[in-house]
């Protein structure tokens, strides 16, 4: 459900390219890669807040569902009986019904919206999982001397890398988590 937030601008890729490509006096850039994928989908703390918003997002969808067969159930009596009505009654019913479909919407919206309560529920819950993860980088990357770590799960082509330089396992070993078990 949730795309890892660990994304590189396209600017900031070109300038390492740029770089790269200058060919001047400097030494080599030493570069590494991770798979915030792999890395999530291996760590406790995400599979756990990946159920939390589940159950978040199907009892809503209860909600919606409940308040929407409601809905079809009063349109379906006032076409039952849309004869019976004065033009006035027909006019207020249908108005009615028209309303609760736009409060339904809105509140289909509120919760499942692109700025909705569960976006906005994984925000918060995953802040705490990716600055782990950005420390876990940032210690791996200085301690072992790389310039530059990408993501390959992001949207940057990668046409080739080298397993060496996946530095997925090295980041969940500093993350605490024994890769070995993960595994299987």
């Amino acid at each position: 459900m949730t795309r890892f937030l660990f994304r590189i601008s396209a600017v900031a890729l070109g300038l390492v390219f740029v770089t790269l490509a200058a060919g001047t006096a400097q030494a080599q850039q030493k570069i590494g890669y991770i798979d915030s994928d792999y890395i999530l989908n291996n760590m406790p703390d995400y599979a756990t807040i990946q159920q939390q918003l589940d159950r978040m997002a199907q009892t809503w969808q209860t909600e919606l569902d409940e308040a929407k067969a409601e809905l079809d159930d009063k349109f379906r009596e006032y076409q039952a009986r849309e004869l019976l009505y004065t033009n006035e009654e027909r006019q207020r019913r249908r108005q009615e019904i028209l309303q609760e479909e736009e409060d339904l919407e809105r509140l289909r919206v509120k919760y499942f919206g692109p700025e909705g309560d569960i976006f906005l529920q994984q925000e918060q819950l995953m802040r705490p999982v990716q600055e782990r993860i950005l420390q876990a980088i940032n210690t791996v990357a200085t301690s072992e001397g790389y310039d530059y770590i990408f993501d390959s799960a992001g949207d940057f082509l990668f046409m080739f890398k080298r397993d060496q330089y996946n530095l997925s396992d090295t980041v969940l070993r500093e993350l605490g988590i024994d890769v070995e078990s993960t595994r299987g």
